[in-house]
């Protein structure tokens, strides 16, 4: 299926491959059979490669919920992110954070919404699941960018699916692109970002990862992994496909003063 423009990632995440995507050293196999991607997050790596056909999935309900909304009430999520843009303060951004709504438009909207306003474009939650982000320095709920219904349209091809990286990665097979990019933890954290991915993604998550990447590997996928460019890291994948290192412009700190060139590992393995 070609289209276009091609589609703009609707969501900011951490540690989101706009950058990577925009660098053009992104490996891309000229030739693959089906997209897999099992840490979607803003999906911009799936919307620069506009694969014909994609398995799109992540551990994140709410955040497959969106994408389903996405694609199947294009027009009605609309309509309620011009409401919340409408009624966008600080009272009302806390209020909303604070509700769950019972519909599933009205919670992709609330989940979009509080993603475009919060602070730095975060994505975190306490320990009973509840999303706690604080408000941030951008009131727009709506962008110039957005194009729901050509979202729509591209979505439709892909599924979507709320389930562990394991399960996913385990799918590919002979010919599959395989684009994986998780929580980045080390295994000695070394600094607050690492320490919350920590909380996430374990480094048995790691290890776990790795042993999924070897299964997937050995049947013939073609696969790209970003990871903290460090050496555990280094080590787990030794064996494992060629290392890069990356360059990249940290935006993580919430302090300008505080971001700072840094570079991250690209492993590829049989492309």
């Amino acid at each position: 299926m070609t289209l276009t423009p091609r589609p703009e990632p609707f969501l900011k995440w951490p540690g989101g491959k706009r950058w990577l995507v925009r660098s053009n050293r992104l490996p891309i196999p000229n030739k693959f059979n089906r997209y897999i991607e099992p840490f979607l997050g803003s999906g911009a790596v799936y919307f620069h490669v506009m694969p014909t056909t994609a398995l799109l999935a992540d551990i994140n309900k709410e955040l497959i919920e969106l994408y389903e909304v996405v694609r199947d009430s294009p027009k009605t999520l609309r309509r309620y992110l011009i409401a919340h843009q409408r009624s966008h303060c600080t009272e009302y951004y806390y209020a909303t954070r604070n509700l769950i709504p019972r519909g599933k438009v009205q919670r992709a909207a609330r989940m979009l919404y509080l993603n475009r306003t919060c602070w730095n474009g975060l994505y975190r939650v306490n320990q009973l699941g509840h999303f706690n982000v604080p408000i941030g320095t951008k009131n727009r709920v709506l962008f110039e960018t957005d194009d729901f219904p050509l979202l729509s349209r591209y979505l439709s091809t892909a599924t979507l699916i709320a389930q562990d990286f394991e399960t996913t990665i385990d799918s590919a097979g002979s010919g599959d692109f395989v684009f994986i990019d998780p929580p980045y933890t080390v295994k000695h954290n070394l600094n607050n970002f690492v320490k919350y991915n920590r909380q996430l993604f374990s480094w048995e998550d790691q290890e776990r990862l790795r042993d999924a990447i070897a299964g997937a590997k050995t049947r013939g996928a073609m696969i790209v992994v970003t990871n903290a460019d460090h050496p555990a890291i280094h080590k787990l994948y030794s064996r494992i496909g060629t290392r890069l290192s990356i360059d990249r412009y940290s935006v993580l700190s919430g302090s300008t003063a505080h971001r700072r060139s840094t570079t991250e590992a690209l492993i590829r393995i049989n492309c």
